[in-house]
């Protein structure tokens, strides 16, 4: 049973259960306060631990953004820019996380404490006042009229009347009093209830309101997620595919490391001990060096190195070389030494030690040395050519194993990727290569299993005596892979492919044209356009020399091929245009202004009561706020994203988080918590109409990276000024070139003319007609005519 209600009739007789139920209000109200007591330290403490969280999770922030991958080579694919961009996207997303969680935090201060604490101090309080009015009245009241009925009963009648009324007089101010603590006991019982809960409510909303936001940011960052993730899997499967290179090299550098020494302007080079003398009675020491020697020119350089003294190359010296001559053990107690004369210096022989015999033979023999064993130094590597030729009988082999495949095959899991039995492969490929059993040899009799015939193909392609690509095209087909915007490495790889011999380019449209049909049936098979390029980049494509650095560049063998997939029909079908010269790489000038990336952090609109909204419509008193439509970007761009920072309003970070922090203190400040919260309470939730939200207009925002151009200004006037309606069916110029990187984008020169100009729902971005065709435009590359 709940408290028993105060009646006003009782108050006069203030009986002994008046007070008793007066007490139980009271204790009540004790209670109330010293839980509402409790609760303020606890909400203290949950917004200093929120905001330790939020300084880690900052920190984190920082320690992600300032790491950077190194990389080996002198290029990155698409996929690892991406991949290295990705600790500067998550630390964004954790900053534009904890934006919202320290706005959170202040709602928390402003919605929750600050009014509890109001309730405590002015209600409670008032209570409490009463209540000493009240034990005060009540102790007065008793002893005044203890007081008066003391009084002798032979006073005069006129001090006994006048005793009376000063008691009545008392008693009706006690009356009074007793029925305005009464009320007030029962009011504040009353009140607590929504004055207490209002904001809990409110402190609740802004925690779901984070938790949204959250949500939102998770689903804004879902689809760079999921392009990360494929960036990260076709990067691990050329690494795959770059290892097994490498340990085939390494191998083969093992068993013969003479026939694979890196390319060198020395004729010789290596580590030598050089005997330095010293005056009596010292003697003498030797020192390594490492030494490097030029046949034509008879120049010799040394350099001491001691790899134990923590590697520090020493003050070198070269010389002319006049001669050198064999040391033999009966002058000198020490093994594989020979002596060398500089031209700079006669008559003073500078005495050497080799590693071994066999290095002093070598060294000798190069340095015409006497006594030298002369030795082959050919380091000249030969392919040894097998049966393969690119022929007519080659051209049959591949046309029927390809048949065979398409028939058989084209839905197996992992076509071209799972090997076959070696032995297998090999006496199909010999029986194929033979002019008198090839003939008999039926691929779709089902006696060869796919897997044998796809690995059959594959030895073919690899045995020939140049790869389908040729050595001399090698270094122009990967160039195009390490840079430019897709469409240029389209058009370069375009050009390239016509200046390969018809014989080659005639087999490679046949191999890439069935690479195409296999890839389509990619959701059975699993080959994408990338785990095809894994397969056969290093198959139609190989350097004349193999080294790691041409290893490092396997992956972009592996992007040409798959740039040859995707775009099959546009290049072997028609050659390209002879009006126009080799295509160059670069993008764009280099004084082109960056390029609004079309993914954006800005806030999306929210369908729940959100601080921070509230705020900025009062900040910019009505002005409607930046918003990305949800989903109106990231089904625009298959491609690997780069992410860019951005800040709306032209805004930095930092002013912006200020801007954020005390524009929220201020306005929670006001009186405008209970209107705000009534109204959101009374209404139902509002979200941007779509007609609202595709008229916002942006600002270019700034880069993260400086350039030299100066900014294009569109008109004298800013957008956040003009309706979008206004810009309709206006025409604008192109002041700098750009290349389309993708399908919805237009590509143009300096100068191009666009018709029917207007802004796009895309920040930074306008649509617009060119030569009949609509698409997007970067808002800094035109001016408004």
């Amino acid at each position: 049973m709940g408290l028993q209600p105060l009646e006003f009739s009782e108050c006069y007789l203030d009986s002994p259960f008046l007070r008793e139920r007066i007490r139980a209000h009271e204790v009540e109200l004790d209670r109330t306060n010293k839980f509402i007591k409790d609760l303020l330290k606890d909400g203290k403490n949950l917004i200093a631990a929120t905001k330790s969280l939020s300084a880690a999770q900052r920190r984190f922030a920082s320690s992600l953004e300032n790491f950077k991958f190194e990389f080996i080579g002198d290029a990155e694919t698409d996929d690892e820019r991406c991949i290295d961009a990705s600790l500067r996207e998550f630390s964004h997303f954790l900053r534009n996380l904890e934006e919202q969680r320290e706005i959170m935090a202040l709602s928390i201060n402003e919605t929750l404490i600050k009014p509890l604490e109001r309730f405590r101090k002015e209600q409670l309080g008032a209570v409490k006042e009463e209540k000493k009015k009240f034990d005060k009245e009540t102790e007065k009241n008793y002893s005044v009229l203890e007081k008066h009925l003391n009084l002798s009963a032979k006073k005069k009648e006129p001090q006994l009347q006048e005793a009376d009324g000063q008691v009545e007089q008392n008693r009706q101010h006690f009356y009074e009093l007793s029925l305005e603590y009464v009320c007030k006991l029962q009011e504040i019982q009353e009140r607590k209830k929504f004055e207490f809960v209002e904001p809990m409510l409110a402190f609740f909303q802004g925690i779901f309101t984070f938790y949204h936001q959250g949500y939102e940011l998770a689903k804004d960052f879902n689809h760079y997620k999921l392009e990360l993730q494929i960036n990260i899997q076709n990067t691990r499967n050329r690494f795959e595919g770059t290892r097994s290179e490498v340990e085939e090299l390494k191998k083969k550098i093992q068993k013969c490391p003479q026939e694979h020494k890196r390319p060198s302007p020395f004729t010789m080079e290596g580590y030598l001990y050089v005997q330095e003398k010293r005056p009596a009675p010292f003697g003498s020491s030797w020192v390594k060096h490492y030494c490097m020697y030029k046949k034509d020119s008879k120049k010799f350089s040394m350099f001491p190195y001691e790899h134990r003294s923590g590697g520090k190359i020493g003050d070198g010296e070269s010389f002319t070389l006049k001669y050198c001559i064999k040391r033999y053990t009966d002058s000198i107690d020490r093994r594989f030494c020979f002596d060398v004369e500089a031209v700079e210096r006669p008559g003073v022989l500078i005495t050497m030690q080799a590693a071994s015999e066999e290095d002093r033979l070598l060294w000798m023999e190069v340095l015409d040395g006497k006594g030298a064993r002369f030795l082959s130094l050919s380091r000249s590597t030969t392919r040894t050519e097998g049966g393969a030729q690119l022929d007519k009988s080659g051209l049959t082999i591949v046309k029927n194993c390809i048949s065979a495949v398409e028939a058989m095959g084209i839905n197996d899991q992992g076509l071209y990727r799972v090997v076959g039995v070696s032995s297998k492969v090999q006496r199909l490929l010999s029986l194929l290569l033979d002019v008198k059993t090839c003939c008999d040899v039926d691929l779709a009799s089902g006696e060869w299993e796919v897997k044998t015939i796809t690995s059959a193909l594959k030895l073919y392609l690899r045995s020939l005596p140049e790869p389908l690509m040729t050595y001399e095209l090698h270094e122009q087909f990967i160039n195009p892979a390490k840079c430019g915007s897709p469409e240029s490495r389209v058009n370069a790889i375009h050009f390239l492919i016509y200046k390969l011999p018809e014989k080659n380019r005639e087999m490679l449209d046949i191999l890439i044209k069935h690479l195409a049909t296999v890839s389509r049936h990619a959701k059975q098979n699993l080959m994408t356009v990338a785990n095809l390029g894994v397969v056969f980049g290093p198959t139609l494509m190989r350097p004349q020399e193999e080294t790691v650095a041409a290893i490092m560049d396997l992956k972009f063998q592996n992007i040409v091929v798959e740039i040859l997939i995707e775009n099959h029909e546009k290049i072997f079908t028609n050659p390209p245009d002879d009006s126009l010269s080799e295509p160059s790489m670069s993008i764009s000038p280099p004084s082109a202004p960056p390029r609004q990336s079309r993914r954006q952090r800005n806030k999306r609109p929210l369908a729940v009561y959100n601080l921070c909204l509230e705020l900025d419509n009062v900040e910019n008193n009505g002005a409607p706020r930046e918003d990305t439509p949800p989903g109106s970007m990231d089904s625009l761009s298959p491609q690997p994203l780069t992410p860019t920072t951005t800040c709306p309003d032209s805004m930095t970070e930092e002013e912006n988080n200020d801007l954020t922090a005390d524009s929220v203190l201020d306005w929670a400040q006001s009186d405008m918590i209970s209107t705000a919260m009534a109204s959101w309470m009374n209404s139902e939730s509002c979200t941007p109409s779509a007609e609202s939200t595709s008229a916002l207009l942006t600002v270019p925002t700034h880069s993260t990276e400086p350039q030299e151009a100066p900014s294009i200004p569109l008109s004298s006037t800013t957008p956040s000024d003009i309706h979008p309606e206004s810009f309709s069916n206006r025409k604008a110029k192109a002041v700098f070139p750009c290349e389309a990187e993708h399908s919805s984008e237009l590509s143009f020169q300096v100068g191009a003319v666009f018709e029917d100009v207007h802004y796009s729902r895309e920040p930074g971005w306008l649509e617009g007609t060119l030569n009949g065709k609509k698409g997007l435009i970067p808002q800094n590359y035109v001016q408004f005519l």
